[in-house]
């Protein structure tokens, strides 16, 4: 597989990350608290599957645990043909290069995006992982008419809130086109990206690799 959103976002923040993910997954620490903010996004990602009624989710999985791209890019076309009118986890590759959109809803004249972030605000993060959506979706052949951002309100009982970001997802693709390529390289390739300490370690998250990188700098 070549890049896939997470790779993208990663490897944009640090090249050196993109590679260790690859290569050196076993020094990778994970503090606590961060995995707990993981796993509430992922409890409010899966309540907001259902947000727009009955939908098809394409999540499958090997034997060994992890997930199998290649039957749910399958099953994501198949909903496709089949007029579906919400696909969660809608899975799409463009050559070698993936991503699953969270919600893809069916409107006239195309679909919709939606990506849920447990939050109460639209970052400039957010629109870059639209973006790289949008980027391998519409090259699949997919006609987005509307890119949103699923917030997490502070009404509990109506928690949604959609901001729409078509525009400044629409912007980020020429950068989605410049770097994805690039980092595809720097995924696979053989030696350890020797990039030093600096900013990107914290910015714009503390990186899980903060404590190799920097025992290796002593």
């Amino acid at each position: 597989m070549g890049v896939t959103k997470t790779d993208y976002m990663r490897g944009m923040q640090c090249p050196r990350m993109l590679w260790l993910d690859r290569h050196k997954p076993e020094e990778r620490v994970i503090p606590p608290e961060v995995q707990k903010k993981l796993d509430e996004g992922n409890a409010f990602g899966d309540l907001a599957m259902g947000m727009f009624g009955a939908y098809v989710e394409t999540t499958a999985y090997k034997e060994n645990g992890r997930l199998d791209i290649t039957q749910m890019v399958k099953k994501t076309q198949e909903c496709l043909r089949d007029g579906t009118q919400v696909i969660c986890e809608a899975a799409f590759s463009y050559y070698g290069n993936y991503c699953a959109a969270d919600i893809l809803r069916k409107a006239e004249g195309g679909y919709e995006l939606y990506e849920v972030k447990n939050s109460g605000g639209v970052s400039e993060q957010f629109i870059k992982d639209v973006g790289f959506q949008r980027y391998i979706l519409t090259r699949c052949g997919v006609r987005l008419k509307k890119c949103c951002i699923v917030l997490h309100g502070a009404e509990e009982e109506k928690p949604f809130v959609i901001e729409d970001v078509t525009a400044q997802a629409r912007a980020f693709s020429q950068t989605v086109n410049d770097n994805i390529w690039r980092l595809g390289k720097i995924k696979f390739q053989k030696e350890e990206v020797l990039q030093e300490p600096g900013p990107q370690c914290k910015e714009p998250y503390e990186c899980w690799y903060y404590d190799y990188c920097h025992r290796l700098k002593q």
